[in-house]
């Protein structure tokens, strides 16, 4: 089965936040970031049964980089919803769900 990904506004804006961030210092890096995001929506698209943080929330560390997608998804409606592309480096308490 196929999960629809359904992105966050808050999602959204982290990420371009973290490829303006990479842009600074790196040609590579926010093309390398990108490419690690859409690895990490394929997976979720497959199985996001992956391990429970806390409630129903879910986290998937991205590759090569120092954050992790906080997610939920639904069964019934065959959708992920991605909560945050959180800095793994930030206060926990800033978490999504928290």
């Amino acid at each position: 089965m196929v999960y629809k990904i359904i992105v966050s506004p808050r999602a959204q804006k982290e990420i371009e936040n973290a490829i303006d961030f990479y842009a600074l210092y790196s040609v590579d890096a926010p093309v390398n970031f990108i490419a690690s995001i859409k690895e990490a929506y394929e997976l979720l698209a497959i199985n996001p049964l992956l391990r429970v943080r806390y409630n129903n929330v879910r986290a998937l560390k991205i590759n090569r980089f120092p954050h992790s997608l906080y997610f939920t998804f639904n069964e019934d409606k065959n959708t992920v919803r991605v909560l945050s592309c959180f800095h793994n480096k930030r206060s926990p308490n800033k978490r999504p769900g928290v």
